[in-house]
């Protein structure tokens, strides 16, 4: 298992992990992410707007009518911002690099307006059970600050 340190990233100001489950689909759900290129060229996308944005690709799943991907993003972010690159930077490319694309999308709208997004991270039970016991610890660490003093 990886300790704290191996596992927060860090900002200049910020230390976090934030990570999110994100899902979204071709317009019409059709089943536009079946040819080999055009899923090549959406990959290719998703990794260079993940690696010049400073967003972590831990996991990604792209399925004939939906994408799957696990992303850390920095809490400098929106969500929201974050899926908007990767549907119109992919999009893009996708109509340029497939014009065949433009016959079934012909309003240039390839993938559907929403998206589904889940946050994971620490359990809800392990959160709550630090909160409630976080002034117990600082009073401990305290007695002890004050036991070694006596010491010197």
């Amino acid at each position: 298992m990886e300790s704290p340190q191996e596992y927060y990233r860090k900002l200049t100001h910020a230390t976090y992990d934030c990570h999110y489950h994100i899902v979204f689909v071709p317009k019409y759900r059709y089943d536009m992410l079946k040819d080999e290129k055009v899923i090549h060229t959406v990959q290719q996308v998703f990794d260079w707007v993940c690696e010049n944005n400073d967003i972590l690709l831990i996991e990604g799943n792209i399925r004939p009518d939906h994408v799957h991907l696990y992303l850390s993003i920095p809490p400098k972010y929106a969500v929201s911002d974050v899926v908007k690159w990767l549907k119109e930077k992919s999009a893009s490319r996708c109509f340029l690099h497939h014009p065949d694309l433009l016959k079934q999308y012909w309003g240039r709208h390839f993938w559907a307006r929403g998206y589904f997004v889940s946050t994971i991270g620490i359990s809800d039970a392990v959160i709550r059970n630090y909160i409630k016991n976080q002034e117990e610890q600082e009073r401990e660490k305290e007695e002890l600050a004050k036991q070694l003093r006596l010491w010197k």
